[in-house]
């Protein structure tokens, strides 16, 4: 089975679709499928990508295509032409506005496919149209939904919605409404894994190790966020909340485990942000009691969350499983504070893996952290809970249901 993923972007360390898409292909690889990531790359230029997969020593290395430098027509036409000449059993796009710097040209790539299968993964669906502005209210009021009914057009993504074989979404909400919005779609759910694999660590040792290298106490409490550092997750309103726990435990410390430059928050955009939380860190008091880590390696940040007692993400839109390191840190074992989501998300129910709380509240946000480092029964609840939760999203079985996916459409 050759599988050609096409992806806005395949750098993980930048973006989260390209971390899901890189993950995939490699446990895909692992199964003896042959993939080819294609991807625009500025310069002309792929980036090498090694994935460390679960039970295996060495990372595998992902095969990275840069078909075109630009997500425009005349660079969709040359990723169609790079995908035909490769001549993959199945086409699967991953399809997210910003990994497309949104521009919705990728809608039109199935007509320059000819007849070879396509899937399209929907990562981000129900709030974008690729329109100009002003047009956008009249188009959605009179010009999609007829089209959309009929299967032809579809105002997120395009040819994509009429030409797909099956339309893979993430999670039940993104589901419902593909299902509403394009009723004769072949829409399957599959839900993502975490973006970070547990490496094969002692945890005492973690412990031990971290709480030496940050100067603290052996008993000191360890808060963990994960992902990326961008403004919507929430990070204003966890600091003064750290400063409300730290009255009950006063030696609680924050690991910020992650980067702030990204695909959603470039260069000079990221280095002013993490001024402004360096001087909302220095204007609380906390500069001892945080560490922003930035981008690190995998296993290295493995070893932060196996050393953390508590895991918080404090997201503005709210947490759900469509989150890849809420899932990492549930596989790491880790009792969770996440904010609420409007709808709920099913699958994250308050009280079994995480304590859930209202976004945007940091006097929420500080209650359930010192109840959670306040109360060892709930934290091992909360632990158990989490690993249930990381069993219904093992990697392993994501691989297997697309290969499924793949066979089907391929007939």
């Amino acid at each position: 089975m050759r599988v050609a993923l096409v992806c806005g972007d395949a750098r993980p360390a930048l973006d989260g679709v390209a971390d899901y898409s890189a993950r995939l292909g490699a446990e895909l690889l692992a199964r003896d499928a042959e993939v080819l990531v294609v991807t625009a790359a500025a310069g002309g230029r792929a980036p090498e990508v090694d994935v460390p997969v679960p039970g295996r020593a060495r990372p595998v290395r992902l095969p990275v295509i840069a078909g075109a430098r630009r997500w425009d027509a005349p660079g969709v036409a040359r990723v169609a032409a790079v995908v035909t000449g490769l001549r993959p059993d199945v086409v699967h796009v991953q399809f997210a506005p910003s990994a497309y710097a949104y521009r919705g040209e990728v809608g039109l790539l199935p007509a320059l496919l000819g007849r070879t299968p396509l899937v399209t993964t929907v990562h981000e669906y129900g709030w974008w149209a690729w329109a100009p502005g002003r047009l956008r209210p009249a188009l959605a009021r009179t010009v999609w939904p007829p089209l959309e009914r009929a299967g032809a057009w579809d105002r997120e993504i395009g040819l994509l919605a009429a030409r797909s074989a099956a339309l893979v979404t993430t999670n039940p909400v993104h589901g419902a409404a593909l299902r509403d919005r394009l009723p004769r779609a072949a829409v399957r759910r599959i839900p993502i894994g975490p973006n970070l694999r547990v490496a094969p660590l002692d945890g005492a040792q973690a412990r031990a190790g971290v709480r030496a290298d940050l100067g603290l106490t052996a008993a000191a409490p360890v808060i963990a966020f994960f992902g990326f550092v961008h403004p919507v997750k929430g990070i204003r309103y966890l600091l003064p909340a750290l400063a409300r726990v730290r009255a009950a435990h006063p030696g609680a410390h924050l690991l910020v485990a992650g980067g702030f430059e990204s695909r959603a928050l470039p260069g000079r955009e990221a280095d002013a942000w993490r001024a402004e939380i360096e001087g909302l860190i220095a204007g609380l008091g906390l500069a001892a009691a945080v560490t922003l880590t930035g981008w690190r390696p995998e296993d290295e940040v493995s070893r932060l969350l196996t050393a953390a007692d508590v895991a918080v993400l404090p997201f503005t839109a709210g947490t759900t499983t469509r989150s890849g390191a809420l899932l990492a840190c549930a596989a790491h074992g880790l009792p969770l504070v996440a904010t609420a989501a409007d709808p709920p998300d099913p699958a994250l129910r308050d009280g079994d893996a995480a304590l859930l709380v209202p976004p945007r509240s940091t006097s929420a946000l500080a209650a359930a952290l010192t109840r959670v480092l306040g109360d060892a029964d709930l934290a091992t609840r909360l632990r158990s809970g989490a690993a249930r939760l990381a069993a219904t999203h093992d990697w392993g079985a994501i691989a297997d249901a697309h290969l499924d996916v793949y066979a089907g459409v391929a007939r």
